[in-house]
């Protein structure tokens, strides 16, 4: 019997594809790399019967990454990154895909590719592909054994339809998204280690960890840029207005409007209304009334949704979309990252109004509707992607977290209305004349609310209507007064307008436009003030008006826009992807050695705006150089700046930096100091210069004094490692000498966190091994008024995880054996038995820990 391996985008799907297509009678196991599951069952596959295999990936198998030794920002001059060489790497090293993928792939004849319908979905189906090709048995020439599901919906409709129209991958596709990965790696790296580097070595409120450039990313910021210019150089003008009142029989009053709106001359308004400001009574000139309507919305794409998500529901584009992803996976609608906006021809419109007439919510609107017919929805536009976003099955508030079900209500109300009669009222103008002067007024009347039934925000015609009148009939008037004013400078951007800006001018897909503007709030160029408006910071206006003195391409949305056409010609076939590649890199290389160049204006503005990084922060800790104390940067990043010297040094994000007891490195004679996330985090000790430069090549940069081999050194891992982390590899449980009394081990490479020997007034680490579990026996000392030692002894030496009066102490009660008795100095101390032997499994174990 043949084997057919099948592979989704995420686990969630392979497990609902499973269950459709095996009826619900596939068996299920673990991967054996632990985050993917593998369904299979048997049927039949092009008339032959065979063992279907399904699993997934989670997300992109490869990413792109310049080889080893461009990785260096220090050594690497940022232009070499143009012609640097590149190689794919996992994207997720801890979850060995490509390994898993072709352990699961031997013996298969066919794959079936069921990744997302976008050109993301294409590129990742050729990684798969390329992980599993040379595990698969090898076919006949004449005979296809690789095949592409497309499918735009996880219902058993969509799935079956798929699986009986199977097609080939498209390489055109995933060539362009190979092509747009280099670009943005090669361009946003050159720059951004350039500026970065520059800029956090010479002031030093910047309050950014990184100084990005982004193709998509600088021009998304430029928008928010330009408005917040507008706003500041705009000068308010005064301006006048006539504002007219008259009585109606009945005791009614209306108010009317200056036909001339307003006169910015005080002197000629003022001259209009003594013309006219003794005239107590007029006549109706003209009463016109029109029935109008308000049309019903075309079908919803991901633009639309992300622009409503912000403006209605005070979401961000990019927690929307999330949401929306989770909302397909779990088969409630259609997926999400689409750009159409007119259903197919063979869309179900009446079956899928016909799921949401049992709603509590919306039940009673979708039956009468039902009752009166559908109407053909609005002629919209056919990007050639997937469908317009859809509901796929009936939720309730109870089946959906809150945020979730907000979204899922949206899709619906939008779908329906899509469908319903168009919003029509009637809308009545009343002009009349008092002198030379000409006002009116407009009130409207409700005749039907066709699609307003269920999108109520956008109802029309709630003001009271006007009083019947008719041409002659007399109106007293009651109040005529000149008003002043002043014009208003136009608000900052919201995310919505943003959304709509980027559309216009191609920036970014509907996938990536809410990651552009999710980055620009990461990296601190804006910030999402009330009404989710961005407002740029000082450093996101700085950057923009550097771009501008120097290259003002670099900002403007046109480079971008006309490369993203480029890109769309490789995916049509149209153009050739190396030609591309080449041709773009050249351009933005000729335009980086310029910024280079003049680099010099944009300085300018950052001196104006921040401080010198030589008078920022407070005295901390003493240089190894020259012995003078060098100045803590608490902004972003974190770092040690030495005036002296000159040089600076990075330090861990997101905690506390203290002194460590006026400790040296032996090393260097740089003065320790302790990295803490909290009271309940990890914490450690580290060299400020090995922490930047690691004096040995087991020691990877950013690494504390847990993972230095220093022979002597107390704070090394050969001085404080306990036992080997049982839940990462190569970690070693070390003895945080920092944290007393509360005394904490921490693992010197993930975020375990085990509390131990609380309270205790010294506990140190002994050169004796345990000869039952392998780790290194501790000493531990308590004054007598706070011993929790058996018998209140004020000491006891033992294994942590094996002696009886130190098991309560610590929670984990079992260490990983250690192979052989290390010494001091040598490399391995605590961390098992090598690489052959299998490590036990203690994440239960250890997972009251995390913290």
């Amino acid at each position: 019997m043949r084997k057919v391996l099948m592979v989704a985008e995420k686990p969630s799907l392979a497990s609902s594809i499973s269950a459709i297509l095996s009826n619900g009678q596939a068996s299920s196991r673990k991967g054996r790399n632990g985050a993917c599951h593998v369904h299979e069952w048997n049927g039949s596959f092009r008339g032959e019967p065979v063992r279907f295999r399904m699993t997934s990936v989670c997300g992109h198998v490869m990413s792109l990454d310049f080889i080893g030794k461009y990785n260096s920002w220090e050594r690497v001059d940022p232009a070499e990154l143009f012609s640097a060489t590149t190689e794919k790497k996992e994207a997720t090293p801890k979850l060995r895909m490509p390994e898993f993928l072709a352990s699961e792939a031997v013996g298969c004849d066919y794959l079936v590719l069921w990744l997302d319908c976008d050109k993301e979905g294409e590129n990742i189906c050729f990684e798969v592909l390329a992980a599993v090709q040379s595990s698969m048995s090898r076919p006949p020439p004449d005979r296809q054994t690789i095949f592409r599901a497309r499918f735009s919906a996880i219902t058993d409709r969509d799935i079956r339809a798929a699986m009986s129209s199977l097609v080939e991958p498209d390489e055109n596709a995933a060539r362009s998204v190979d092509a747009r990965q280099e670009l943005d790696l090669r361009v946003g790296c050159a720059f951004t280690r350039f500026q970065t580097r520059l800029f956090q070595g010479k002031y030093g409120d910047l309050d950014s960890t990184l100084i990005s450039y982004g193709p998509c990313q600088t021009p998304t910021l430029g928008f928010c840029v330009e408005r917040h210019d507008q706003i500041q150089s705009f000068q308010p003008e005064q301006y006048w207005k006539l504002a007219l009142t008259c009585d109606v029989d009945g005791g009614q009053q209306i108010d009317f409007e200056w036909a001339r709106v307003r006169c910015f001359d005080k002197e000629v308004a003022s001259m209009f209304l003594n013309q006219i400001k003794d005239i107590k009574s007029t006549v109706v000139d003209s009463v016109v009334s029109k029935e109008k309507a308000k049309a019903r919305p075309q079908a919803l794409n991901t633009v639309e949704l992300m622009r409503v998500a912000s403006s209605g529901l005070n979401m961000s584009p990019h927690y929307a979309m999330q949401i929306a992803e989770r909302l397909y996976t779990q088969g409630y609608i259609s997926y999400p990252r689409t750009e159409t906006t007119q259903y197919p021809e063979n869309f179900d419109l009446l079956g899928a109004v016909r799921q949401q007439r049992d709603s509590a919510v919306w039940g009673e609107q979708v039956r009468a509707l039902l009752e009166a017919g559908l109407r053909q929805p609005r002629r919209g536009v056919d990007a050639g992607d997937h469908p317009p976003i859809t509901p796929m099955r009936l939720a309730s508030r109870h089946t959906l977290d809150d945020d979730s079900w907000r979204i899922y209500d949206y899709v619906v109300r939008h779908f329906i209305a899509t469908v319903h009669r168009d919003c029509s009222y009637l809308s009545t103008t009343v002009t009349v004349r008092l002198g030379g002067q000409q006002f009116t007024a407009t009130g409207a009347r409700l005749l039907d609310a066709g699609f307003t039934e269920l999108m109520d925000w956008l109802a029309v015609g709630r003001a009271e209507p006007l009083p019947q009148l008719a041409p002659a009939d007399l109106l007293n008037v009651s109040a005529l007064a000149l008003t002043d004013h002043y014009t208003s400078p136009p608000g900052y951007l919201t995310e919505a307008e943003l959304i709509t800006l980027m559309e216009k001018h191609g920036i970014g897909t509907d996938a990536s436009i809410p990651v552009h503007i999710n980055n620009i709030g990461l990296r601190n160029y804006v910030t999402v003030e009330a009404g989710r408006r961005l407002v740029p910071t000082t450093l996101g206006n700085t950057l923009v008006h550097g771009y501008q003195k120097i290259d003002p391409d670099l900002v403007l949305p046109t480079m971008r826009s006309a490369v993203e056409q480029q890109l769309n010609l490789i995916a049509l076939g149209k153009a050739d992807f190396h030609s591309v590649l080449t041709h773009t890199l050249n351009i933005f290389k000729q335009k980086f050695h310029f910024f280079v160049k003049n680099i010099s204006y944009m300085d300018q503005l950052f001196e104006d705006s921040f401080s010198p990084l030589a008078s920022s922060g407070k005295p901390l800790s003493r240089c190894g150089r020259c012995r003078r104390y060098m100045r803590l940067v608490e902004s972003r990043p974190q770092r040690l700046h030495c005036q002296q010297c000159g040089h600076t040094l990075a330090l861990p994000a997101d905690g506390l930096v203290r002194v460590y007891n006026e400790s040296k490195c032996p090393l260097d004679e740089f003065e320790l100091v302790v990295w803490s996330g909290g009271k309940k985090g990890r914490s450690f000790v580290l060299c400020p210069y090995c922490y930047n430069h690691p004096p040995f090549p087991d020691m990877g940069k950013g690494s504390g004094c847990n993972s230095c081999s220093h022979p002597s050194c107390r704070h090394g891992v050969s001085q404080t490692g306990v036992s080997a982390c049982s839940c990462c590899e190569r970690g070693v449980l070390t003895l945080d000498p920092s944290s007393a009394p509360r005394w904490k081990l921490v693992c010197n490479r993930c975020d375990v966190v085990v509390s131990a020997f609380d309270q205790a007034s010294l506990v140190a680490v002994m050169p004796d091994v345990c000869e039952q579990c392998g780790a290194y026996l501790v000493r531990v000392e308590y004054r007598p008024e706070k011993s929790r030692l058996p018998n209140k002894a004020a000491q006891l030496t033992g294994c942590a995880f094996c002696t009886a009066g130190l098991t309560q102490l610590v929670q984990l009660k079992h260490a990983q054996r250690s192979g052989g008795r290390p010494r001091g100095g040598q490399r391995g101390r605590g961390r098992g038995g090598g690489p052959d032997q299998p490590r036990r499994d203690k994440m239960a174990e250890l997972a009251a820990f995390f913290m």
